[in-house]
């Protein structure tokens, strides 16, 4: 199967073809089956083709395919939209929007936070990932790949060290960071928000810090500031819980949701407080497929599996698993390269270090082709490309998220 037609800027991680996946495992196209703990990169939380997903799929494509939701309301749309806003642990009135992608929410996020305050200065946060269309491009915290050779970006945009027990940033240090800003780059009072992932995806599952978090908040509150909580990756269960801020003790002003939201078809939001979401004038938000019917029928079947009884049971399960197979590696001393183990719940990283402690990014390659080779497919994360994701569906059958952690672990002891 050529790929001669596929542009080469666009980076793969695992050179096989799929043809086929049920719930946490995946199949390609010579037959050869896979352990999946990429979850198309954690927008699977509820495993390939779940059959309550794919019904509703099936259903609504035999009464309306599309419409335009600007053009004519449909039913779907309006149905997913109570839902969604009650499905959001917060105290104020809420609405929201639908979009094609957690980019696309991002992007509109700037929209909304600019017509809100009136101010147009963004703090994101090292290590951050937003998307890959042009504003959120500089909102990202790293250069490489995503900056290169595009020019000069949307802005004004800067960036904070991102504090966390999991990369040795501490909330002192943060907070330090944040008053030479204000001190040195910009005034507070042009800050129209910052815009923060309770769990960092791409960095390598790193969790905000707890204290950080809640100061940021008060600052936002003193200085009229909005505080956007990316929730892309961290949220629908991925932690245990509904969403990852949950855990910090705040609620931010508005949440930019995408990946596990409709069980694998193309959507995102920005939900909020209800006075933001209805600050541009009519017409200012919107979209030609943003809410299509499939997506929405898909994202109201997602929320009838995601009980909060449910995610507490499966995320438990998995942190478990996780964690104790991990410590046993610490204990037995599995591997040399073996590092910390970041995250929180069910979003769990492990990093791979040398001796001297810098990143292993060798042998991180070595163990995705390894693994690959074994059944295992894994996903690659950190400004160095040294910390596996962990993925699997929250829906992952015990004995295959077994299955598939002793072929990490044979793949760690054979690293070299």
């Amino acid at each position: 199967m050529s790929r001669e037609t596929i542009s080469q800027s666009i980076s793969i991680v695992h050179p096989i073809s799929l043809s086929h996946g049920k719930n946490a495992e995946v199949w390609d196209t010579t037959g050869k089956r896979y352990i999946d703990f990429v979850g198309g990169i954690g927008v699977l939380n509820l495993g390939h083709c779940h059959p309550h997903i794919v019904e509703a799929i099936r259903e609504q494509a035999t009464k309306l395919t599309h419409y335009a939701f600007n053009a004519a309301p449909h039913a779907p749309y309006i149905e997913l939209m109570d839902r969604l806003t009650a499905f959001i642990p917060v105290d104020y009135p809420v609405s929201g929007m639908l979009t094609n992608s957690g980019a696309e929410a991002a992007e509109n996020a700037l929209k909304i936070v600019r017509g809100a305050t009136g101010r147009t200065a963004v703090i994101a946060f090292d290590g951050a990932f937003h998307g890959r269309t042009l504003a959120t491009l500089n909102l990202n915290g790293k250069v490489a790949p995503y900056k290169q050779k595009v020019g000069v970006l949307p802005g004004p945009v800067y960036h904070l060290p991102f504090p966390s027990k999991d990369n040795g940033v501490t909330c002192d240090e943060a907070l330090k960071a944040m008053e030479r800003l204000f001190s040195v780059e910009i005034d507070v009072d042009d800050v129209a928000c910052f815009i923060i992932e309770p769990v960092q995806g791409e960095a390598g599952f790193l969790a905000l810090d707890v204290a950080f978090a809640q100061a940021l908040r008060r600052l936002c509150d003193e200085k009229k500031i909005l505080l956007i909580a990316d929730e892309i990756q961290s949220g629908f269960g991925r932690t245990g819980q509904r969403f990852a801020f949950s855990r910090l003790g705040i609620e931010p002003d508005l949440i930019l949701l995408g990946k596990s939201i409709a069980g694998g078809v193309p959507l995102g939001a920005v939900v909020g407080r209800k006075s933001l979401l209805d600050t541009l004038p009519k017409g200012g938000l919107g979209g030609t497929y943003s809410g299509n019917p499939i997506a929405c029928a898909a994202a109201l079947a997602t929320l009838e599996v995601m009980t909060d009884e449910q995610l507490k049971h499966w995320g438990v399960q998995q942190e478990e698993a996780i964690v104790g197979r991990y410590q046993s590696w610490r204990a037995r001393q599995l591997s040399p390269y073996l590092g910390r183990l970041t995250g929180v719940g069910a979003m769990r990283g492990i990093e791979l270090v040398n001796s001297d402690g810098t990143p292993a990014s060798k042998q991180l390659t070595q163990l995705l082709s390894l693994a690959r080779d074994a059944g295992l497919l894994l996903m690659p994360s950190g400004k160095s490309r040294h910390i596996i994701r962990l993925l699997a569906p929250l829906t992952i059958e015990p004995a295959v998220l077994e299955e598939g952690l002793n072929i990490l672990e044979a793949c760690l002891a054979a690293l070299d």
